[in-house]
């Protein structure tokens, strides 16, 4: 159930606080077990939590903050939450969410122990995709009480996995989810009319050109989607879409495909370390090289050298 409470009530009988929250997190009872803070992501953060029965102080969030539900509860418990004015009871289960745009007050509390994933949003990002379609201005979305979406439940799934078996350099594939989940919410959850336009012939031939002169130009460089979308002027979720209707592939798969590709001509010629051809193809570290190459060759770099 929702309902209107006044100001008095929001801060309930207990005085919650007010505070501002982290620019893309919750204050929770214990920190979290997982978090993106290190992995180098940009526009978008995720962090897994272990949660006994607890509370959130009321707190001003500043990016979208989707809450996502992970285990199945034996037991049903109660959970309650505020957005602004507005104050809803109602159980989460498995795969439900709630999404708590910018400006916007948050309390919430639990009385059963509950795992969740939460993902942040950076709202420049939203703004960006939504350029192309309606004025970003009027864009609004509005605070989601729980509901289920599977489509966010597995990009949470999927992010939260790339952090688990802590892969490396997986900032292009967390910034490709970060553009699909933006476009999603514009879609589904604006209040504004938003509808994505429909591309089916992909890239124009001299825009993937200059798309792929540029990659192989700057691949030992940090390439973003958001930078090679700007090269031929248009958002990274458009970007992506069509980029992977011309090649059958997403722009970060691609990428990594040419990193690699250059490293097998680097390692047959056998003048660099295979520390130094890390670097030259783009990757941060030789452990990142060894992984992928590993991954997609089926052998180590040094066994391909050796051969």
């Amino acid at each position: 159930m929702v309902k209107k409470i006044s100001n008095q009530d929001s801060l309930g009988e207990n005085n919650f606080f007010l505070t501002s929250i982290h620019p893309a997190t919750m204050h929770c009872p214990l920190p979290p077990i997982l978090s993106s803070s290190k992995a180098g992501w940009n526009n978008i953060y995720l962090e897994f939590h272990r949660q006994p029965p607890g509370e959130i102080p009321q707190s001003y969030c500043q990016k979208y903050s989707l809450c996502i539900k992970t285990q199945t509860c034996t037991k049903r418990g109660k959970s309650e939450r505020w957005f602004n004015d507005q104050f809803q009871n109602q159980s989460m289960t498995k795969g439900d969410f709630f999404i708590v745009p910018p400006k916007t007050f948050y309390r919430g509390r639990w009385d059963s122990p509950i795992d969740f994933i939460l993902l942040c949003l950076e709202p420049t990002l939203v703004k960006r995709i939504a350029y192309e379609s309606v004025d970003p201005e009027r864009v609004e979305i509005v605070p989601i009480f729980p509901k289920s979406d599977l489509f966010i439940l597995q990009i949470g799934l999927a992010l939260k996995k790339v952090l688990e078996t802590n892969q490396p350099d997986s900032s292009l594939y967390a910034e490709t989810m970060a553009n699909a989940l933006s476009a999603h919410l514009l879609q589904y959850y604006s209040t504004s009319k938003f509808t994505l336009p429909e591309y089916t012939d992909g890239l124009p031939k001299y825009k993937l050109r200059q798309v792929i002169e540029y990659i192989n130009e700057c691949l030992a460089q940090n390439l973003t989607i958001a930078e090679l979308a700007q090269l031929v002027q248009m958002s990274p979720h458009y970007f992506g879409r069509l980029f992977k209707q011309s090649m059958g592939i997403a722009p970060y798969q691609y990428i990594l495909q040419c990193r690699i590709e250059q490293s097998k001509v680097l390692l047959r010629d056998q003048k660099l370390t295979i520390a130094e051809i890390a670097q030259a193809v783009g990757f941060t570290h030789q452990s990142h090289l060894n992984y992928h190459f590993k991954r997609l060759v089926k052998v180590t770099p040094k066994q391909f050298r050796d051969r």
